[in-house]
């Protein structure tokens, strides 16, 4: 009974010791002892599994540190926390942690592995909207104003004017990590001139990054229009290519009419980007992107910049494209015309099949760092090891059964130390 008594008096003393979690824009250091807690006390939680050891999970901390105490004073504050997923095994099991860093973001208590990028900046907006309402209902057109500044520049904005939530709102959940999604029940016709429709219901598309707008009229009770529109708007109209953009475009269904330019600051591949919106406009079956060699060398090289820049490809994501027969560069005055012979060439089938160079491209993107790459290496060496023991033994054993008169030079253990005779065997070994 004495020994339950001081055991009921230790826990109280190590509860009432214990650090009480706060969303101070710190970051929480968890364990088994303080997991469950955290996972309950917050509506929101990241949580990064990593290993010491991880070079992706070493570059990753410092990121989530810059991005704690900005997530902490959001208005829906995010907490950031860290599990040593190498020391404690359990959790890491009970979530399935098979590579490092996992990162899993708890909405509610639920779980859902974050894919986004990770830098502070960016991550804090990937965040915001990770977090969001999967619709958010608008009642004026000051709460219309205030969503679309607060959402930022960095992913779509999708506003229902006249719509009710349910129409939209398997979308807002398919596509949560990939846009803003909200209706306005009350607007005033001032606020139908700022976002340029002029009757409802209608489905307004926003992308602040790259100024562009646009409207959907319906029908609103045919989900594959609905969603037809959706889609087409989650990416520009012609986007630069990088790591995101790539995972955004990787998603999409359509293959991808890539422009090759040597650097994408120069004007002239400015005044070619805007030639290339207009054929995207036209061509809304296709995603139409640009890389410049100067920016992005390693993605574009594999497609072959020894030949005449600007080029135009057709790539369908996997590790072929196609270059069109007669416009193998579209170098000159009138790129217009160029671009449109591209196009007509492609839909006419005049292409020619080519294969990336070097590594397989979603593998040279993919940027996690698999644990069980880790095992396989460490099996590998076990049994290279194991093969260069029984190798030793065996050449050990060949040796005994020399004849003596093939030993005769060498030296007789009666006159040598017993140092020296260590360090002639080893010798030997090596030899």
């Amino acid at each position: 009974m004495k020994i339950w008594v001081v055991l009921c008096i230790v826990s109280l003393i190590h509860f009432c010791g214990a650090e009480p979690l706060s969303a101070d824009g710190t970051v929480l250091i968890l364990d088994e002892s303080n997991f469950d807690s955290a996972i309950s006390s917050f509506d929101h939680i990241l949580v990064d599994f990593y290993a010491p050891w991880c070079g992706h999970c070493k570059r990753l901390s410092p990121e989530l540190d810059a991005a704690a105490p900005v997530l902490a004073n959001l208005k829906e504050p995010i907490v950031i926390a860290k599990v040593d997923a190498d020391k404690h095994t359990r959790l890491a099991r009970k979530y399935d942690v098979d590579a490092y860093p996992t990162v899993l973001l708890f909405n509610h208590g639920i779980p859902t592995e974050y894919r986004g990028p990770r830098k502070a900046d960016v991550l804090v907006r990937y965040l915001k909207k990770f977090a969001a309402s999967d619709v958010t209902v608008l009642d004026s057109d000051s709460a219309v104003n205030s969503f679309v500044e607060e959402a930022g520049t960095f992913f779509p904005v999708y506003i229902g004017f006249g719509l009710d939530s349910s129409v939209i709102e398997k979308f807002g959940i398919k596509y949560k990590k990939n846009a803003w999604f909200s209706v306005a029940k009350d607007f005033s016709e001032d606020l139908m001139v700022t976002y340029d429709f002029d009757k409802i219901p209608a489905l307004v598309s926003l992308n602040p990054l790259y100024n562009e707008r646009n409207t959907f009229y319906g029908p609103f009770d045919a989900d594959e229009f609905l969603e037809a529109f959706i889609k087409q708007n989650l990416i520009p109209l012609a986007v630069p290519v990088s790591y995101e953009t790539l995972k955004l475009m990787k998603a999409d269904g359509r293959k991808i009419v890539l422009t090759i330019v040597d650097d994408e600051s120069e004007e002239s591949s400015k005044e070619l980007v805007k030639l290339l919106k207009a054929a995207a406009s036209a061509n809304r079956d296709l995603i139409f992107g640009y890389v410049g060699v100067k920016q992005l060398d390693e993605f574009a090289d594999k497609f072959d910049t020894t030949t005449k820049l600007p080029k135009m490809v057709i790539w369908d994501k996997k590790d072929d494209y196609l270059l069109v027969v007669g416009s193998e560069s579209i170098e000159g005055e009138d790129q217009g015309t160029q671009i449109t012979k591209f196009l007509e060439g492609y839909r006419e089938g005049r292409t020619i099949k080519k294969t990336l160079s070097g590594p397989t491209l979603m593998q040279f993107f993919h940027r996690s760092f698999d644990i069980r790459l880790v095992y396989i290496i460490v099996f590998m060496i076990a049994v290279l090891m194991l093969i260069q023991t029984l190798g030793s033994s065996k050449d050990d054993d060949e040796y005994q059964k020399v004849p003596n008169k093939e030993k005769v030079n060498q030296p007789s253990s009666s006159t040598i130390s017993e140092g020296e005779s260590k360090e002639y065997k080893e010798g030997d070994k090596e030899d």
